[in-house]
Protein backbone atom coordinates (compact mmCIF):
# COMPACT_ATOMS: atom_id res chain seq x y z
CA UNK A 1 0.00 0.00 0.00
CA UNK A 2 1.21 3.47 -0.91
CA UNK A 3 1.96 5.71 1.87
CA UNK A 4 0.40 9.40 2.14
CA UNK A 5 3.73 10.83 0.63
CA UNK A 6 3.96 8.57 -2.08
CA UNK A 7 0.55 9.13 -3.69
CA UNK A 8 0.52 10.82 -7.51
CA UNK A 9 -0.15 14.62 -7.30
CA UNK A 10 -3.26 14.08 -9.39
CA UNK A 11 -4.64 11.59 -6.59
CA UNK A 12 -3.57 14.10 -3.85
CA UNK A 13 -5.50 16.65 -5.52
CA UNK A 14 -8.45 14.86 -6.46
CA UNK A 15 -8.61 13.57 -3.10
CA UNK A 16 -8.89 16.96 -1.36
CA UNK A 17 -11.19 18.05 -3.34
CA UNK A 18 -13.00 14.95 -2.66
CA UNK A 19 -12.82 15.69 1.29
CA UNK A 20 -13.28 19.23 1.02
CA UNK A 21 -16.33 18.44 -1.11
CA UNK A 22 -17.98 16.21 1.50
CA UNK A 23 -17.35 18.78 4.47
CA UNK A 24 -19.37 21.33 2.22
CA UNK A 25 -22.09 19.01 1.87
CA UNK A 26 -22.08 15.72 3.85
CA UNK A 27 -22.98 13.76 0.61
CA UNK A 28 -20.94 11.24 -1.29
CA UNK A 29 -19.21 12.69 -4.00
CA UNK A 30 -19.14 11.72 -7.76
CA UNK A 31 -16.43 12.30 -10.26
CA UNK A 32 -19.17 14.85 -12.46
CA UNK A 33 -19.18 17.02 -9.55
CA UNK A 34 -14.85 17.40 -8.91
CA UNK A 35 -14.98 17.80 -12.71
CA UNK A 36 -17.11 21.18 -12.30
CA UNK A 37 -14.96 22.35 -9.06
CA UNK A 38 -11.36 21.65 -11.34
CA UNK A 39 -9.87 25.00 -12.96
CA UNK A 40 -7.29 22.83 -14.87
CA UNK A 41 -10.10 20.42 -17.04
CA UNK A 42 -9.89 16.84 -16.38
CA UNK A 43 -12.18 14.27 -17.47
CA UNK A 44 -14.79 12.10 -15.51
CA UNK A 45 -13.58 9.08 -16.53
CA UNK A 46 -10.38 9.86 -15.47
CA UNK A 47 -11.31 10.93 -12.20
CA UNK A 48 -12.83 8.12 -12.09
CA UNK A 49 -10.12 6.18 -12.40
CA UNK A 50 -8.01 8.12 -10.11
CA UNK A 51 -10.94 7.53 -7.27
CA UNK A 52 -10.78 3.65 -8.16
CA UNK A 53 -6.89 3.66 -7.35
CA UNK A 54 -7.79 6.21 -4.23
CA UNK A 55 -10.26 3.43 -3.05
CA UNK A 56 -8.12 0.41 -3.04
CA UNK A 57 -5.45 2.55 -1.80
CA UNK A 58 -8.33 2.76 1.50
CA UNK A 59 -8.97 6.55 0.75
CA UNK A 60 -12.49 6.18 -0.30
CA UNK A 61 -15.55 4.27 0.28
CA UNK A 62 -18.20 3.55 -1.33
CA UNK A 63 -21.88 3.81 0.72
CA UNK A 64 -23.71 1.29 -2.39
CA UNK A 65 -22.67 0.67 -6.30
CA UNK A 66 -24.55 3.39 -8.04
CA UNK A 67 -23.73 6.37 -4.84
CA UNK A 68 -20.57 8.68 -4.95
CA UNK A 69 -17.34 7.83 -2.90
CA UNK A 70 -16.94 8.73 0.88
CA UNK A 71 -13.42 9.54 2.40
CA UNK A 72 -12.34 7.71 4.93
CA UNK A 73 -10.26 8.48 8.36
CA UNK A 74 -7.49 7.83 6.89
CA UNK A 75 -8.35 10.55 3.92
CA UNK A 76 -9.34 12.83 6.62
CA UNK A 77 -6.11 12.23 7.96
CA UNK A 78 -4.24 12.83 5.02
CA UNK A 79 -5.90 15.93 4.91
CA UNK A 80 -5.96 17.51 7.99
CA UNK A 81 -1.99 16.69 8.26
CA UNK A 82 -1.43 19.48 5.12
CA UNK A 83 -3.56 21.73 6.63
CA UNK A 84 -1.19 24.81 8.54
CA UNK A 85 -2.37 26.76 11.53
CA UNK A 86 -2.31 30.47 10.89
CA UNK A 87 -1.45 32.87 12.93
CA UNK A 88 -3.30 35.42 14.61
CA UNK A 89 -2.96 38.84 13.65
CA UNK A 90 -0.38 40.90 16.59
CA UNK A 91 -2.98 43.17 17.29
CA UNK A 92 -5.33 40.01 18.13
CA UNK A 93 -2.96 38.33 19.93
CA UNK A 94 -2.08 41.45 22.38
CA UNK A 95 -6.05 41.90 23.07
CA UNK A 96 -5.90 38.54 23.93
CA UNK A 97 -3.35 38.76 26.54
CA UNK A 98 -4.47 41.76 27.76
CA UNK A 99 -8.06 39.77 28.71
CA UNK A 100 -6.17 36.78 29.96
CA UNK A 101 -4.11 39.57 32.42
CA UNK A 102 -7.08 40.69 34.31
CA UNK A 103 -8.36 37.01 34.81
CA UNK A 104 -6.81 35.90 38.37
CA UNK A 105 -8.17 32.24 38.50
CA UNK A 106 -8.35 29.31 36.64
CA UNK A 107 -11.95 29.27 36.30
CA UNK A 108 -12.53 32.60 34.63
CA UNK A 109 -9.82 32.03 32.28
CA UNK A 110 -11.03 28.32 31.31
CA UNK A 111 -15.01 29.95 30.58
CA UNK A 112 -12.77 32.73 28.40
CA UNK A 113 -11.18 30.51 26.40
CA UNK A 114 -14.06 28.26 25.50
CA UNK A 115 -15.60 31.94 24.49
CA UNK A 116 -12.42 32.94 22.55
CA UNK A 117 -13.15 29.60 20.57
CA UNK A 118 -16.32 30.21 19.86
CA UNK A 119 -15.85 33.94 18.22
CA UNK A 120 -12.83 32.12 16.38
CA UNK A 121 -14.42 29.25 14.32
CA UNK A 122 -18.16 30.39 15.34
CA UNK A 123 -18.43 26.76 16.38
CA UNK A 124 -18.61 24.82 19.76
CA UNK A 125 -15.78 25.67 22.53
CA UNK A 126 -14.86 23.34 25.37
CA UNK A 127 -11.94 24.58 27.69
CA UNK A 128 -10.69 22.86 30.46
CA UNK A 129 -8.39 23.54 33.47
CA UNK A 130 -5.69 21.48 34.11
CA UNK A 131 -6.15 18.33 36.74
CA UNK A 132 -6.58 19.89 40.12
CA UNK A 133 -4.26 17.46 41.94
CA UNK A 134 -1.35 18.79 40.20
CA UNK A 135 -1.99 22.75 42.14
CA UNK A 136 0.12 23.89 44.10
CA UNK A 137 -0.90 24.83 47.79
CA UNK A 138 -1.25 28.35 49.20
CA UNK A 139 -2.87 28.14 52.32
CA UNK A 140 -5.53 26.55 54.46
CA UNK A 141 -8.12 27.98 56.79
CA UNK A 142 -10.36 25.62 59.46
CA UNK A 143 -13.07 26.81 61.23
CA UNK A 144 -15.14 25.42 63.69
CA UNK A 145 -18.72 24.93 63.22
CA UNK A 146 -21.50 23.72 65.49
CA UNK A 147 -22.46 19.75 65.74
CA UNK A 148 -18.57 18.88 65.94
CA UNK A 149 -18.09 20.62 62.15
CA UNK A 150 -15.31 21.80 60.10
CA UNK A 151 -14.91 24.10 57.35
CA UNK A 152 -12.30 23.56 55.94
CA UNK A 153 -11.01 26.13 52.74
CA UNK A 154 -8.17 25.07 50.53
CA UNK A 155 -6.26 28.08 48.42
CA UNK A 156 -4.33 27.00 45.45
CA UNK A 157 -1.39 29.22 43.77
CA UNK A 158 -3.91 29.75 40.96
CA UNK A 159 -6.02 31.36 43.22
CA UNK A 160 -8.83 28.91 42.92
CA UNK A 161 -10.53 28.35 46.53
CA UNK A 162 -12.65 25.18 47.58
CA UNK A 163 -14.53 24.71 50.47
CA UNK A 164 -15.82 21.47 52.28
CA UNK A 165 -17.40 20.87 55.47
CA UNK A 166 -16.69 17.79 57.17
CA UNK A 167 -18.31 16.28 60.47
CA UNK A 168 -15.64 14.91 63.27
CA UNK A 169 -16.37 12.49 66.14
CA UNK A 170 -15.07 15.33 68.97
CA UNK A 171 -15.42 18.89 68.94
CA UNK A 172 -12.15 21.15 67.92
CA UNK A 173 -10.93 24.11 69.95
CA UNK A 174 -10.27 27.17 68.06
CA UNK A 175 -6.44 26.54 69.36
CA UNK A 176 -6.13 23.23 67.96
CA UNK A 177 -7.69 24.26 64.63
CA UNK A 178 -4.96 26.88 64.70
CA UNK A 179 -2.08 24.72 65.48
CA UNK A 180 -3.30 22.22 62.76
CA UNK A 181 -3.69 25.12 60.15
CA UNK A 182 0.05 26.67 61.04
CA UNK A 183 1.88 23.61 61.14
CA UNK A 184 -0.03 22.71 57.12
CA UNK A 185 0.91 26.17 55.79
CA UNK A 186 4.53 26.34 57.34
CA UNK A 187 5.30 22.77 55.78
CA UNK A 188 3.49 22.28 52.84
CA UNK A 189 2.76 25.74 51.55
CA UNK A 190 4.04 25.45 47.43
CA UNK A 191 3.67 21.99 47.14
CA UNK A 192 1.46 19.54 45.08
CA UNK A 193 -1.64 18.79 46.61
CA UNK A 194 -0.95 15.27 45.85
CA UNK A 195 2.55 15.27 47.08
CA UNK A 196 1.74 17.47 50.09
CA UNK A 197 -0.74 14.31 51.11
CA UNK A 198 1.72 11.50 50.74
CA UNK A 199 4.42 13.67 52.74
CA UNK A 200 1.78 14.80 55.61
CA UNK A 201 0.56 10.67 56.03
CA UNK A 202 4.50 10.06 56.18
CA UNK A 203 4.45 12.40 58.85
CA UNK A 204 1.88 11.55 60.95
CA UNK A 205 2.99 7.72 60.73
CA UNK A 206 6.24 8.56 61.74
CA UNK A 207 6.38 12.08 63.68
CA UNK A 208 4.71 12.98 66.68
CA UNK A 209 5.13 17.05 65.92
CA UNK A 210 1.76 18.20 67.32
CA UNK A 211 0.70 18.02 70.75
CA UNK A 212 -1.34 14.42 71.49
CA UNK A 213 -5.12 16.47 71.05
CA UNK A 214 -4.60 18.36 67.76
CA UNK A 215 -2.10 15.04 66.03
CA UNK A 216 -5.40 12.78 66.88
CA UNK A 217 -7.70 16.09 64.86
CA UNK A 218 -5.39 16.10 62.17
CA UNK A 219 -5.11 12.67 61.34
CA UNK A 220 -9.29 12.75 61.32
CA UNK A 221 -9.10 15.49 59.11
CA UNK A 222 -6.67 13.73 56.68
CA UNK A 223 -9.50 10.98 56.89
CA UNK A 224 -11.73 13.54 55.85
CA UNK A 225 -9.90 14.72 52.72
CA UNK A 226 -7.78 17.51 53.71
CA UNK A 227 -5.44 18.70 50.78
CA UNK A 228 -7.42 16.76 48.86
CA UNK A 229 -9.59 17.83 45.90
CA UNK A 230 -11.91 16.62 42.83
CA UNK A 231 -9.56 15.15 40.43
CA UNK A 232 -11.30 16.29 36.95
CA UNK A 233 -10.62 18.90 35.04
CA UNK A 234 -12.81 21.65 35.31
CA UNK A 235 -15.00 21.78 31.80
CA UNK A 236 -16.76 24.76 30.40
CA UNK A 237 -17.96 25.07 27.54
CA UNK A 238 -19.95 27.59 24.83
CA UNK A 239 -21.91 27.42 21.13
CA UNK A 240 -23.36 24.46 21.15
CA UNK A 241 -26.60 26.79 19.73
CA UNK A 242 -24.13 27.48 16.84
CA UNK A 243 -24.59 23.56 15.60
CA UNK A 244 -28.08 24.43 15.04
CA UNK A 245 -27.16 26.99 12.44
CA UNK A 246 -24.53 25.17 10.13
CA UNK A 247 -25.94 22.11 7.38
CA UNK A 248 -24.32 18.91 9.37
CA UNK A 249 -26.50 16.96 7.31
CA UNK A 250 -28.21 15.01 10.85
CA UNK A 251 -31.53 13.51 11.30
CA UNK A 252 -33.21 15.41 14.43
CA UNK A 253 -32.73 12.28 16.76
CA UNK A 254 -28.77 12.26 15.67
CA UNK A 255 -28.50 16.38 16.08
CA UNK A 256 -30.51 15.30 19.54
CA UNK A 257 -27.86 12.73 20.60
CA UNK A 258 -25.28 15.58 19.85
CA UNK A 259 -26.53 17.68 22.01
CA UNK A 260 -27.22 16.01 24.38
CA UNK A 261 -23.67 14.47 24.77
CA UNK A 262 -22.40 17.59 25.06
CA UNK A 263 -24.33 18.34 28.10
CA UNK A 264 -22.95 15.25 29.51
CA UNK A 265 -19.95 16.62 31.46
CA UNK A 266 -18.19 12.74 31.76
CA UNK A 267 -18.37 12.01 28.36
CA UNK A 268 -16.81 15.87 27.81
CA UNK A 269 -14.04 14.43 30.21
CA UNK A 270 -13.38 11.72 28.24
CA UNK A 271 -13.12 13.23 25.21
CA UNK A 272 -10.94 15.74 26.45
CA UNK A 273 -8.78 13.07 28.01
CA UNK A 274 -7.69 12.38 24.74
CA UNK A 275 -6.00 15.48 24.54
CA UNK A 276 -4.38 16.05 28.22
CA UNK A 277 -1.21 14.05 27.45
CA UNK A 278 -0.10 16.50 24.86
CA UNK A 279 2.86 18.24 25.42
CA UNK A 280 2.21 21.61 26.26
CA UNK A 281 1.83 24.28 22.98
CA UNK A 282 1.14 20.99 20.72
CA UNK A 283 -1.81 20.55 18.08
CA UNK A 284 -3.27 17.84 18.17
CA UNK A 285 -6.55 16.68 15.82
CA UNK A 286 -8.23 13.53 16.32
CA UNK A 287 -10.30 12.04 13.42
CA UNK A 288 -13.05 9.59 13.82
CA UNK A 289 -13.43 9.99 18.35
Amino acid sequence: MQTPSRLKPRHLEILNAIVRWFIETGEPVGSHSIARTRREPLSPATIRNAMADLAEEGYLSQPHTSAGRIPTEKAFRLYVSALTAGRLAAVEAERLRSEFSLLHTVGARVERSSHILVELTRNVGIAAAMPAFSQELDQIELVPLADNRVLTILVTRDRLVRNRVVALDEPSSPEELLSIKNYVNRNFAGWRLGDARRELLRRMLEEGELYAAAHLKLRALYSQGLLEVDESPEVHMEGASNLLGQDLHLTRERMRELLRALEEKKRLIELLDRFLDQPAGEREVHVGL
